[in-house]
C-alpha cells in the first residue's frame, strides 16, 4: 500500500509569509513555495490549500528515507512544539526548491538564448539583402 503525506510549513522570510508544501509519495519528496504576503490568517491558509493545492507546481521528486513514528502524544508534542519554535525550512527541502529554481532559470537561458540567435539571423539576412541591392545599383 502506497503512503502519501504532507506537510505545509508557515514562516516569515523579510519582509513576506512563505509558505512551503512538502509532499512525500512513494519514498520521494517533492515541494512547492507559496509567497502569501501579509501575514495569513488560519482560515485564509485553509481556503488557499482547499482552492489551490491541485494547481501547484511541485519541484521534481527527490528521493527520501521515509520514518515510520510511533504515535507518543508527549513525543508528538514536542516535535510540534519544536516545529513551531523553527524558524525556516528543511535542508532537504531547500535543495528541492533550490534544484527546481535552477531548472526554471534553465528553461529561461534556453528559451531567451534561441530568440537572440533567432533576431540576431533575421539581421544578418536583413544586412544581407541590403548589401545586394547597393550592390546592384539601387
Amino acid at each position: 500500500m502506497d503512503k502519501v503525506s504532507g506537510k505545509l510549513t508557515v514562516f516569515f522570510e523579510e519582509p513576506f509569509w512563505v509558505g512551503v508544501f512538502e509532499r512525500v509519495s512513494d519514498g520521494k519528496l517533492s515541494v512547492c513555495k507559496v509567497t502569501f504576503g501579509a501575514e495569513p490568517k488560519d482560515y485564509e491558509v485553509y481556503d488557499f490549500v482547499l482552492k489551490n493545492y491541485y494547481r501547484l507546481r511541485f519541484s521534481p521528486a527527490v528521493v527520501t528515507n521515509v520514518k515510520e513514528t510511533g504515535r507518543n502524544p508527549k513525543r508528538v508534542q514536542r516535535e510540534v512544539r519544536k516545529q513551531v519554535q523553527n524558524t525556516g525550512i528543511g535542508t532537504k527541502s531547500q535543495q528541492d526548491l533550490k534544484l527546481q529554481q535552477e531548472q526554471l532559470k534553465t528553461e529561461r537561458k534556453t528559451v531567451s538564448r534561441e530568440q537572440r540567435e533567432l533576431e540576431q539571423q533575421r539581421k544578418f539576412e536583413l544586412k544581407q539583402q541590403k548589401r545586394k541591392e547597393k550592390h546592384r545599383g539601387r
